[in-house]
Parts: C-alpha cells; structure tokens; sequence
C-alpha cells in the first residue's frame, strides 16, 4: 500500500503545530489518557481510519488497558467492560462523529448523559478531542496514509 500523497500537515506545517496545540488545549482537563485514547479509537472505527484504528489500539494496550476492553470498543453497548462515563463518552463520540446520519445528531439525552459525569471544563476537552481525531481520520483516510507508518 502506498499513500496519495504526504499528509497535508507534513506539507502544511503550521497546520500540524495547531492540531498539536489543540491536543495540547485537551489536556490535564479531567481525561485520563487511556480514556482519550478510547475515545479516539471509537471514532476511528467509525471513519474507517487504519492508522488511527492501529495508533489509538496500540497506545491503549501500552497504557495498561486489557484486551477485553480494547477489542469491544467497536461493540461498547454490548460489552460489561465499561463504566457508565465511558458508555456516555462513547455515546458522544458516535453522534459528534456520525453528524450527518440524523435529523437530530447529537439528542440532548446523549449529551445530558455526559453531563451527568463531567464536569464543564472535562466535557470541553471530550467535545474537542471528539472533534479533533474527526480531523486526524480524515485527513488519512483522504490520503490514504498507510497503518503503521506512523511507528517509524
């Protein structure tokens, strides 16, 4: 496999270092790592983005998370794994991602679910890390960025 061309933030550099500020913005807010990591993972499945999907997979396993949890991200509703502030992250994460698939993308009992288990300055970083890893997936799913490339 071969990409269509470089990453546009490796053409665009600045465009790289805002992504990473913004990744940077999310931090220390209420999130653990591994919860993030999960959460991009979600949205990674749902766009189809191998690199993500690997990356995000990878770096769960690297934080301590078993593979019970990792391999039922995709399947998170049926799955015992999860605590009911994961469940509504997860819930979250497939609206903001899915916004064009309903006439009501993201239902207020979705994101009052959320609310119940974080705080403002935590749902923040989650609104914005949802909707960051929308734009990692896809600029590589447009470029067609190879899985794996990424670790070097």
């Amino acid at each position: 496999m071969q990409a269509r061309m470089n990453n546009p933030v490796m053409i665009l550099p600045d465009a790289l270092q805002a992504l990473y500020a913004l990744n940077k913005a999310t931090e220390d807010k209420g999130l653990s790592a591994a919860f993030i990591q999960m959460v991009h993972l979600r949205a990674s499945q749902i766009n189809g983005c191998s690199v993500c999907v690997d990356m995000h997979a990878r770096e769960l396993k690297k934080a301590g998370e078993s593979d019970d949890r990792v391999f039922a991200v995709a399947a998170w509703r049926d799955a015992p794994y999860f605590s009911d502030a994961e469940r509504a992250a997860l819930a979250l994460t497939e609206a903001v991602t899915r916004l064009s698939d309903r006439e009501n993308p993201v239902p207020d009992d979705v994101y009052n679910e959320v609310a119940k288990h974080f705080d403002e300055k935590a749902m923040a970083a989650l609104i914005l890390t949802i909707s960051q890893i929308n734009v990692w997936n896809r600029l590589n799913v447009t470029v067609r960025q190879v899985a794996g490339q990424w670790r070097g």
